[in-house]
């Protein structure tokens, strides 16, 4: 008999009680998910993520003291944990900066739960999301007639298996999907993108699906 799996941890990060309860029930009601820990602002996520180690932090973007583009890039830049967004405002400003800084993923409230919580288990595993809303338009900006391609830095240090998942990441695929396409397991994927963030400079597979189609693989 096999050991149960390890529930994916979650801390949610929202200026808004109500809001962090009503998340906390949905995650909490799913038998793989257990929210370990709740955050009012930017700096409280920072301090309960260092402190419970959880897989994902749950991220507002408008909070007091640092905002939650700022503690993203404090929690990404430390390795501490993934972080899924998850706000009201649907601007590119916040598409943009959220990224930059290294989201995993980026959600408006407007979610479902089903949704939502597919969301945090693939973040959890290694993958991205964006809002099908936010995707489309990402993929137009990326597709614009002004946007030349171009090389990012670090391009020609990849192996060519490491430009097969570069080129895989940029078309969205998930670990799974780019496993069965390059007839590998997940476990060699997921060292692949490792290596693809840390030879390119980037913080999370989401800036790599750009880089790849900045570098015209896709």
């Amino acid at each position: 008999m096999s050991a149960p799996a390890v529930p994916v941890r979650v801390v949610v990060a929202d200026d808004q009680a109500a809001i962090r309860t009503g998340l906390g029930m949905i995650l909490d009601a799913a038998p793989d998910i257990t929210v370990v820990g709740e955050a009012a602002d930017g700096l409280a996520a920072v301090t309960m993520a260092r402190e419970q180690r959880p897989d994902v932090v749950l991220m507002d973007i408008r909070m007091p003291g640092i905002d939650g583009i700022e503690a993203t890039r404090r929690l990404v830049g430390d390795a501490v944990c993934e972080v899924l967004v998850l706000t009201t405002f649907d601007l590119d400003e916040y598409v943009d900066s959220a990224l930059a800084a290294g989201a995993a993923g980026f959600l408006l409230k407007s979610v479902d739960a089903p949704a939502l919580l597919a969301a945090v288990r693939a973040v959890a595993r290694g993958d991205g999301v964006l809002a099908p809303e936010i995707t489309r338009r990402v993929i137009a900006r990326l597709g614009a007639p002004a946007r030349s391609p171009a090389r990012p830095a670090g391009l020609d240090d990849l192996t060519p298996r490491e430009t097969d998942v570069l080129a895989c990441l940029g078309r969205g695929l998930s670990n799974a999907e780019i496993a069965a396409e390059l007839v590998i397991t997940e476990a060699t994927t997921k060292t692949h993108v490792s290596r693809v963030l840390t030879k390119l400079g980037l913080r999370s597979r989401v800036q790599a699906a750009i880089a790849a189609q900045d570098a015209g693989l896709t």
